[in-house]
Parts: C-alpha cells; structure tokens; sequence
C-alpha cells in the first residue's frame, strides 16, 4: 500500500528521519503512491544523504550522473559517490572507479580507478571484477599482470558476466596468464555465445571450423558465425 507508506513516511521524513526521507525519494523516483517527480526525489536524497545515508548518497550521486531531477553534474556526482564509498556502498564504489578511469568528475586517476574498482571486486561486484582485470591486463594503474587478469576475469565469469567470459576464453586460447588450453577457451566462449555476445559466437565458429578444443565440424561454426555476423551488437 503506497499511499499509506507514502503518508506514514511523509511524517517520518518531515521530522528529519533519514531513513524516510530516503524512503520517499524512493517513492518520487519511482512513481509509487505519488506521481513519478526527479526534482522532489532529489530533494529527499540530499535530506537523508546529508545526514550520512549512505544509499541516498549513492542515490543523489546517480541522480547528478544522469542529470535526474537535478542538472547533470559529474563532480557533484563524484562527491556522493565517494561520500557512500567511503561507508562501504559497493556500487559507489564501482561508479566511483567509473569516473576515475573516464576523468568524469575527478581527474583522470587509473590508480584511484583501481583502488575503488578492488573495493568492490572484494565485495563480489561482478563489473569491478571484470573491471579489475582489464586494468591488470592493460597495466593501467596496476603492474600488466595477466594471471591476476585471468583471476578476476575468472571471478566475474563465474557469476555470468558476458564479457568476462569472453575475455577469460580469449586468455585460454592465448595462453595469456594460464596454460593455452582450447577446451577451457570453447567452454568460455560458449557461455559468452549463449547470451548472445558476438564476438564470442564469432570466435567459437573458428574453433569449430579448425577443431580447437572441440571435434572439427563445419555445420557449427557455420552456425556460429552466421549468429556473430546477424548479431545486433556485432558492430557496436
């Protein structure tokens, strides 16, 4: 029952609970029990993050990242970030790495971008896995380190994250921070495949096409690679 939560934490709010006030800039944000209204969600995320709520943090963050119910503004959006990152908010911490890496916000800072990225790998966040090894495996604010690339791509694949999966596939069949093993690089590829990431179908279609860690058969890797090429994100 919106309307009733909505008039209950109304109350709560006006009495400077941050936790209702977080509550109703839920509601704003989404459009329960009160028309859907950015500007008022915004406002109710300040109360409650100015008073160390850290997912209203995390939430006025967002807000300013995608200009919502505030002007887009990314060092606004980097200061509530760090403020629930610095509290343990595992995806502030994520998007925080976001904005070091891309000098959104903050200046350009691949060690910074690391550091949070490691946080919330730490904490099982599947993209700062994925994240974390790309960083290892460029050595961009870490040492190039292809085992610790393969160890977090590994982390994230385990947890269905697509482009991990083929990332971690292209090491196997590289031999890239593990022993080349084609059976281990047709295993990752086929779960990349199977959610429909183009590269992945274009590159189990070669496997099958030579017989890389798998029987040799033509009908396969026609099928793949036809499913690579009519792949929408092929060319994205």
């Amino acid at each position: 029952d919106y309307k009733t939560a909505l008039k209950e934490w109304q109350s709560l709010a006006d009495q400077g609970n941050a936790s209702a006030q977080y509550n109703l800039g839920v509601m704003y944000e989404n459009g329960r029990g009160v028309l859907k209204d950015y500007k008022q969600a915004a406002k109710w995320y300040r109360k409650a993050a100015d008073q160390g709520h850290t997912s209203a943090q995390y939430n006025l963050g967002l807000m300013y990242d995608n200009g919502r119910g505030v002007l887009k503004d990314y060092k606004q959006a980097a200061k509530w970030y760090r403020k629930a990152a610095d509290q343990g908010h595992t995806s502030a911490q994520y998007n925080l790495g976001v904005m070091y890496e891309n000098g959104r916000g903050v200046l350009k800072d691949y060690k910074q971008a690391t550091k949070w990225y490691r946080k919330a790998a730490d904490q099982g966040d599947a993209d700062a896995q994925y994240n974390l090894g790309v960083m290892y495996e460029n050595g961009e604010g870490v040492l190039k380190d292809d085992k610790q690339a393969v160890k977090w791509y590994r982390k994230a694949a385990d947890q269905g994250d697509a482009d991990a999966q083929y990332n971690l596939g292209w090491m196997y069949g590289k031999g890239r921070g593990v022993l080349k093993d084609y059976k281990q690089a047709v295993k990752w590829y086929q779960k990349a495949a199977d959610q429909g990431y183009a590269s992945a179908q274009h590159n189990l279609g070669f496997m099958y096409a030579y017989g890389e860690g798998v029987l040799k058969d033509l009908s396969k890797a026609k099928y793949w690679i036809k499913k690579a090429y009519e792949n929408p994100s092929a060319n994205s």
